[in-house]
């Protein structure tokens, strides 16, 4: 097999060296350059086109997001995000994965090369997954009303009918638009719903505020105790595990540190464990584009528990991984493609199944 050809964009000379060096280490990568700015870069894609970018988003003479929006809007590629963990940093990153990008790395300000260094196998994997994006899917979505799920009027009846229903959804690589492609579709009456997008800490209040500003329904970061409720839905917060819990006929939600969980935390297993102990026939488990198989054992332990589940398709998955191993385990009732997950939970709303 070929390996993956590599760029480095960023203008500081250490990020480069560090991240150059990491990236060069591993067997499956060649880094075709480290450049200090886009204009650079650009320069050096005329002659050879890499396979994924890593790229640095505040630099001279042009920033990161007006590259990632000309490359993706000339020749879609791959591009991994490391950008700086803090609150405006996370604001920006979110606007970079609106753009098209398929990862984010954070880095410090202070304690840069040792953090680098560190964090090695996450960039390595980062690149690695980013390499086998379907990139025509990480273009920006488009937003659609949900009257192209269902008829608005429809719901207010199948509220009465059911009030307990819980949908949980678990995704990773590709999952922020994915997230906002669903959830933007959604009337107001819907199911309560718990959400675990693998996003590092700080990312996930400004990715939930996004949200919360084009949807119809509430988004918002997770707090523990938070009550899971009609029209709203809790995203996990970064670095902090998610569990859905019960007291007599309302449902809410647990947040809590503890260890990693198939390498995430927020863990998608752990969510799903909960909410199939907590919700079981009452639930619908959606598990959505990713790279692993985090999410795949606790879908099965959902539909064993009679909740629904389902995964969504290859050809709309930027990286067709965590679904793929949830239906290779069995844990898989129905596949179906992105635009049709919204109408999925509808139908849970009035306690149907899509046909």
């Amino acid at each position: 097999m070929s390996r993956i050809k590599v760029m480095v964009v960023d203008d500081s000379a250490v990020v480069r060296q560090v991240v150059a060096g990491l990236l060069a280490d591993d067997p499956a990568i060649e880094v075709l350059c480290a450049v200090a700015d886009p204009i650079l870069a650009m320069a050096r894609m005329q002659t050879q086109w890499p396979d994924v970018i890593v790229l640095d988003i505040e630099m001279p003479r042009m920033d990161g997001i007006t590259f990632l929006k000309k490359i993706m809007a000339e020749r879609p590629t791959p591009v991994v995000i490391c950008s700086t963990l803090t609150e405006a940093g996370a604001q920006t990153s979110l606007a970079a994965l609106a753009a098209g990008a398929a990862a984010i790395i954070t880095k410090p300000k202070i304690g840069l090369k040792q953090f680098l260094t560190d964090a090695s196998d996450d960039l390595v994997s980062a690149v690695k997954a980013a390499a086998h994006a379907n990139v025509k899917r990480l273009k920006p979505v488009a937003k659609l009303t949900a009257d192209a799920i269902m008829p608005m009027a429809d719901s207010r009846g199948a509220m009465i009918r059911t009030t307990d229903r819980v949908v949980a959804l678990g995704t990773s690589t590709g999952g922020t638009q994915a997230l906002e492609a669903v959830l933007t579709t959604l009337p107001r009456v819907c199911p309560g719903m718990v959400v675990v997008q693998h996003m590092p800490e700080k990312f996930t209040a400004e990715f939930a505020n996004r949200l919360n500003s084009l949807c119809r329904i509430e988004v918002k970061e997770a707090q523990n105790n938070d009550r899971v409720i009609p029209g709203r839905a809790l995203i996990a917060p970064g670095g902090r595990h998610m569990l859905l819990r019960r007291n007599g006929a309302q449902y809410f939600v647990e947040v809590m540190d503890g260890p990693l969980v198939n390498r995430h935390r927020p863990s998608v297993d752990v969510l799903f464990r909960s909410v199939a102990q907590c919700a079981g026939a009452n639930a619908l488990g959606v598990i959505m584009t990713g790279m692993g198989d985090d999410g795949a054992a606790g879908l099965l332990e959902m539909r064993k528990a009679g909740a629904r589940t389902v995964a969504q398709d290859e050809d709309s998955c930027v990286v067709y991984g965590m679904p793929k191993e949830a239906v290779k385990r069995g844990a898989v009732e129905r596949t179906l493609p992105l635009g049709a997950i919204g109408r999925e939970i509808m139908a849970q709303m009035v306690g149907l199944a899509a046909q």
